[in-house]
């Protein structure tokens, strides 16, 4: 095989290569996101011909990731902290940032398990409640910060913050309160998810920041923009309101 050929057979793969890699995206997701985005990445996938991979976790942990050099094309987070903080470290697509989604927050208790609770100051729930309280890290996960504002605005964090468990997401709280080890806080659209919860309040809009969901291109990778305008068809505001979201 002379030079030049093996140099021709080169070429011709990294071209090869590199048109796969325009034919995939790889999609970052806050773990509240995983039923809805699988369904519409399908979607995607069926209308585009453009393969999505997909990565679930907590918004914190795919930042962080990001920031290290993961090649993610696109990041959903589950508040805007993140998505700030990743834009200040990493440079993403800025123009592309927008605000797609927002959420409520919920207390909920293992099936059969349910008590009266009122969400107020005057109701003590850590007199009237003597176990584990299960939710995100409350500084770093979302889902954990929203609930400490929570707790803190009711006045229930100082009673509460020894027996809090902090989970890695807010998938891993909701399976800890669907095993019977503890109440939880989480996200209203993942308590819908579970047969095996119950929801017993939700908390006001004023204890915790608004739950939004930023979405941005993170790589210039030509399709990035057509999934993130996807997002904003009428197929993908369906999918995101059937499983509880409230659409910007």
């Amino acid at each position: 095989m002379t030079a030049l050929f093996r140099f021709i057979v080169c070429l011709i793969a990294l071209q090869s290569c590199q048109l796969m890699a325009q034919d995939r995206l790889l999609v970052f997701a806050a773990a509240s996101l995983s039923n809805a985005l699988i369904e519409i990445n399908q979607q995607f996938e069926q209308n585009t011909g453009i393969q999505i991979r997909q990565s679930f976790a907590a918004s914190s942990t795919l930042a962080k990731q990001i920031e290290n050099g993961a090649p993610a094309d696109i990041f959903i987070s589950a508040d805007t902290l993140w998505m700030d903080y990743l834009a200040n470290q990493f440079p993403i697509i800025q123009s592309s940032n927008r605000p797609i989604l927002s959420n409520s927050l919920v207390l909920i208790a293992p099936k059969g398990q349910a008590f009266a609770v009122q969400l107020n100051a005057q109701y003590k729930l850590p007199e009237q409640y003597s176990g584990k309280l299960c939710t995100g890290e409350t500084e770093s996960v979302p889902v954990g910060i929203y609930a400490k504002q929570a707790l803190t605005y009711l006045h229930w964090w100082d009673g509460l913050k020894g027996r809090i468990v902090g989970a890695q997401d807010v998938r891993g709280a909701l399976n800890f309160v669907e095993r019977g080890e503890c109440i939880g806080i989480v996200y209203l659209t993942d308590a819908m998810q579970s047969n095996k919860v119950q929801i017993l309040a939700t908390f006001p809009a004023q204890s915790h920041s608004a739950i939004v969901y930023p979405a941005a291109a993170v790589s210039a990778q030509k399709n990035g923009q057509r999934y993130l305008q996807f997002l904003n068809t009428e197929t993908a505001k369906q999918i995101f309101q059937k499983y509880g979201f409230t659409l910007k």
